[in-house]
């Protein structure tokens, strides 16, 4: 597909556009008109402010000897934002004509829609939100209320995050295997067994230096996470250094949950979640991802559902009473009953939360490389099944956020329990807080207490590179000081 960009700036928001109705094709950005006859679809996006200062908007979408045109004369002074709008606007109307397909989400193609409608909330109120998501942005109804309704359960939760309140994050870039549809940077522990005791070392040092920079910051921690990867990869005596090297060097004393994700079922057993749990953590997951165990195949987890089960009952009766379960809606050989059926299966055993990720087709993931496109219209009456169960059963969404190249332009809810949100995630997507981060790949994101202000501080990304590189990364830490210091803290 190729893509004219004339006489605007707007080639990010049309690129993205595009990129919702034709997830798998290459899109052409370019000011030049295409040479004749070249075959595709064309889209023309063309803004041409006039002698009396209002704008012709033109949009064009050509394939063949078939196109569609949309014009409108845009008042002198609109600003930028909303000519971006009407150009969106138009632009997606086209392509909802030309593939049949109208996105729930609209016009809109950020990772983070409820902040958005939290903003407008703020501003003009509830409802005003929820007409402009559907008046003007293009959302519809049901996804319009699911963002209504989310965000009255994050406004709770954020009231509960302090000026002076942190979210420890340590990445344990480890799993048993690597999932088709995975692009993050982890290492299956077959190949990188021999850096595990280094990494461990090393990280419990670097979880040191941290805890040090915190106390003399004034700094707390509120919430605790270890992700990954999968941190339960792991043996047992690994995850007690960590968890003891956080007990024994941060002020806990505000921490509201330790999180740990145990994710891959056949990494979980008696010992570690004796670690886990004599170590204080809190809330773990244990991710099925779906219990159809031909689709578990397909997408190269080496667990079956039955051992999902097992799992589940082996942390209850080790007195885990806050256990998350993630679900992917969209997998490949996955159908709408399969899905349904996983839901049951997992609603039966009645977890505190349950996030419920939709298919995204990264890059870097052996499923985009292959050319699965993902079924989207699948996808959507999944999601569709699964926001009415979770409802009917009592739970409720809590956070929501989205993720380039999703089937189907969907989204990612976490279901809970009242009483049972999980903090760091809604504290992570909505920044209202420095996140502490640890480990290979980890960001540490700091928020200025004062004002909307963030700025990044990135480890190396994989493990060989961390431990090789470890003092560079050690020195980065000094930015936290650094940017505090600006903040007059």
């Amino acid at each position: 597909m190729t893509l004219i960009i004339h006489g605007h700036s707007f080639h990010y928001e049309m690129e993205n556009l595009c990129r919702l109705f034709c997830p798998q094709e290459k899109i052409l950005v370019t000011e030049n008109a295409p040479e004749p006859g070249e075959e595709g679809l064309l889209a023309y996006t063309g803004l041409k402010e006039r002698p009396d200062g209002s704008s012709l908007l033109t949009v064009r979408l050509s394939c063949g000897d078939s196109t569609k045109n949309s014009a409108a004369l845009l008042p002198a002074g609109m600003p930028a934002e909303e000519q971006k709008r009407r150009m969106a606007v138009a632009l997606w109307e086209l392509l909802a004509e030309r593939f049949g397909f109208r996105p729930g989400w609209g016009i809109l193609t950020g990772v983070r829609p409820v902040k958005l409608f939290g903003r407008i909330a703020a501003e003009r109120g509830t409802g005003a939100a929820v007409d402009c998501f559907r008046d003007k942005l293009l959302v519809s109804a049901e996804k319009a209320e699911l963002a209504r309704e989310t965000w009255k359960n994050e406004e709770k939760i954020l009231k509960c995050s302090r000026p002076d309140g942190f979210s420890l994050y340590l990445s344990i870039p480890f799993c048993p295997t690597r999932c088709s549809y995975c692009s993050f940077v982890s290492s299956s522990v077959e190949k990188t067994f021999r850096l595990i005791p280094k990494y461990v070392e090393l990280l419990c040092e670097e979880i040191r230096r941290t805890a040090e920079i915190a106390r003399n910051l004034g700094l707390r921690a509120q919430t605790v996470y270890f992700g990954g990867g999968t941190p339960t990869a792991l043996s047992a005596d690994q995850l007690t250094a960590l968890i003891s090297a956080v007990r024994e060097n941060f002020d806990l004393s505000a921490c509201r949950e330790f999180t740990v994700e145990a994710g891959r079922p056949d990494t979980v057993t008696p010992e570690k979640l004796a670690a886990m749990k004599l170590g204080g953590v809190t809330r773990i997951s244990i991710n099925p991802q779906t219990l159809n165990d031909e689709v578990l195949k397909v997408i190269g987890r080496k667990h079956t559902s039955a051992q999902t089960l097992s799992a589940f009952a082996l942390a209850r009766e080790h007195g885990f009473g806050n256990i998350n379960m993630d679900l992917i809606a969209g997998l490949p050989e996955d159908t709408p009953d399969s899905f349904r059926n996983t839901l049951e299966g997992v609603l039966r055993l009645s977890p505190e939360s349950i996030t419920v990720h939709t298919l995204a087709l990264k890059r870097a993931a052996r499923l985009n490389r292959e050319g699965e496109p993902g079924n989207a219209e699948a996808a959507a009456q999944m999601l569709a099944f699964a926001d009415e169960a979770l409802l009917g059963a009592g739970y409720l969404p809590y956070y929501l956020y989205r993720q380039s190249r999703m089937v189907g332009n969907l989204e990612n809810t976490g279901w809970a329990k009242p009483g049972y949100e999980n903090l760091y995630n809604v504290f992570i997507m909505e920044e209202c807080q420095s996140v502490l981060a640890c480990g290979a790949g980890a960001v540490t994101k700091l928020r200025d207490p004062g004002s909307e202000r963030i700025e990044r501080v990135f480890n190396f990304k994989y493990p060989y590179e961390y431990i090789g590189r470890y003092e560079e990364i050690l020195s980065r830490k000094e930015q936290v000081s650094e940017f505090y210091g600006k903040t007059g803290r």
